[in-house]
């Protein structure tokens, strides 16, 4: 009996063994999600600090990709600024073309997209009735068609042999037609724009006839004989961009402001100026010592300096936050092949003429205001130029002679030759990209540089 008690004591009951069990098992399991939360938080910091340290990595690589990038962009847009400037001195006279078979470019700033299809669809009817008829199947001759013309993939207008199949109804055909500016290029520009490449750089360079734009500055003029006038042709201009009353408005007020700091100037006349200059001079009462004495010096400042003073004084004010640039650049016509603004016909870079060769209609309105019949001059000007342009303003009032009162009174601001011109450098490298605008003033082989703006 007492072997059986003893039994007892040391073997518990299999219910007792139980929970001991249980509890190891489940301080177990405890510990086990325990080190399977700690390990994913761990793995969750690893992967937090790896993406933080491959962003960092990836951001400094494109930083110094772009860096890169940029550097190679200038230093192509500044060979190509030199390439440019160059270019320019050497061409002796800039010729103008030709153009009394084709539409004129002068009113395609307000012509809708719709309208100007159209344009391009009756001239490519015309082309196609002067083209060559098919080859007569017994005589194996095709007649003789003098005026025939086609337009090669280029938009140029070709000879009779250069041209296949119907203008009229192949629409690829218009697609192509391109109507020339008085240089031959779409205007404004002088010459076709150039495209090329420096190592990995892609350059691209034009030069747009500043003269063939409305100058702001006449808004602005000091002569209060012709205000009213100038006034008038600022109007002119911006009613036939579109402009709502409240837009001319601000347009004159912020001219305005601009014509508080610096009157602008048309006509010049040479200026004697004289300037305080400090000389040291012996001094007779002490013996090596010598004393300060100021003179003047007269010096005469001529009209070409006085022009390129001003010049340069109104490109920084016109580019400058006085003038909302951006209300000016908003699109009045936007297409695939076409991108119309107001900033587009408008010189912001101190020009005080504008060239009746190379000028559209809202711009040669704009410059006969100053001597009356507006309208009637410009549309004279537009249609004899389209064959021959004109010479000379004599030339000018001899051909509309009807006019020649209110020319007169327009010679001040009227030429027929442009003497400044922007050069527009914009050179892309992978991401990069770095530009700029060079305005110059040519005078026969002599160039110079008025001002330059890097982007």
């Amino acid at each position: 009996m007492s072997s059986n008690l003893f039994s007892c004591q040391n073997n518990p009951p299999a219910a007792e063994a139980e929970p001991s069990a249980r509890t190891a098992r489940l301080n177990s399991s405890k510990s086990s999600g325990i080190v399977l939360l700690v390990t994913m938080v761990v793995l969750l910091i690893l992967v937090t600090l790896g993406y933080t340290l491959a962003s960092r990595v990836s951001a400094q690589r494109h930083r110094d990709n772009y860096i890169i990038d940029y550097a190679n962009a200038c230093y192509a847009r500044d060979s190509a600024i030199k390439y440019a400037l160059a270019s320019l001195e050497d061409m002796n006279g800039i010729e103008f073309v030709s153009r009394p078979n084709e539409p004129d470019f002068s009113d395609l700033f307000h012509l809708s997209e719709p309208d100007y299809r159209q344009l391009l669809e009756q001239w490519a009817a015309e082309l196609a009735k002067n083209q060559p008829e098919p080859l007569d199947n017994n005589s194996g001759e095709q007649p003789e068609s003098p005026n025939s013309a086609g337009v090669d993939e280029n938009g140029t207008i070709q000879e009779a042999n250069d041209s296949n199949g119907n203008l009229a109804a192949d629409s690829n055909a218009i697609d192509k037609l391109k109507i020339r500016g008085p240089y031959g290029p779409a205007w404004p520009f002088i010459t076709e724009p150039v495209e090329f490449e420096i190592g990995s750089t892609t350059v691209k360079i034009e030069i747009e006839d500043e003269n063939a734009k409305y100058p702001v500055g006449w808004a602005i003029l000091d002569d209060e004989k012709v205000q009213r006038e100038a006034q008038a042709g600022l109007e002119t201009f911006c009613e036939w961009m579109g402009f709502n009353s409240d837009q001319i408005e601000s347009v004159k007020g912020q001219l305005k402001q601009i014509g508080a700091i610096k009157p602008f100037k048309v006509e010049f006349k040479p200026v004697v100026q004289r300037s305080p200059v400090t000389t040291q001079v012996p001094n007779s009462a002490r013996r090596g010592a010598r004393t300060q004495r100021v003179v003047y010096r007269t010096t005469t400042v001529s009209q070409a300096e006085l022009m390129v003073k001003q010049t340069k004084d109104f490109s920084k004010l016109f580019h400058s936050s006085l003038l909302d640039t951006q209300m000016l650049a908003a699109p009045t016509i936007i297409s695939e092949d076409r991108k119309e603004s107001a900033l587009k016909y408008m010189g912001l870079w101190g020009t005080t003429q504008v060239n009746i060769n190379s000028a559209p209609r809202n711009v040669l309105e704009a410059a006969f205001t100053f001597g009356g019949d507006a309208d009637k001059i410009a549309d004279e000007i537009i249609k004899e130029r389209r064959e021959k342009t004109f010479a000379s303003i004599d030339e000018l009032k001899k051909e509309l002679f009807s006019f020649s009162d209110s020319i007169e009174k327009s010679r001040p601001y009227i030429t027929t030759t442009s003497s400044v011109f922007s050069i527009h450098v914009t050179a892309s490298s992978g991401v990069a990209k770095a530009s700029a605008i060079i305005v110059v003033l040519k005078n026969g082989g002599k160039i110079e540089r008025v001002a330059i703006m890097c982007g």
